[in-house]
């Protein structure tokens, strides 16, 4: 149980780091989430955004990132 506590932390943290990123972005006017290529539907009160840009964008960040971290 004390194994989980620990990963639950961790995961925890990284969240929180995320989280800080994507208001720094903010404040740097890095458009992540507004690029060319993310879906935005508005219709009314209705808004509905997919960032498949970004997410891909975002994806080949971390796995060039992770890969360099546990390359071995």
């Amino acid at each position: 149980m004390n194994e989980f506590a620990k990963l639950l932390i961790i995961f925890g943290l990284i969240l929180v780091g995320f989280g800080l990123l994507i208001m720094l972005f903010g404040k740097l006017n890095i458009p992540i989430g507004r690029l060319p290529g993310d879906i935005v539907y508005k219709n009314g009160n209705f808004v509905f955004y997919f960032p498949i840009v970004s997410s891909i964008i975002l994806s080949i960040l971390l796995t060039i990132l992770l890969n360099i971290i546990f390359r071995r």
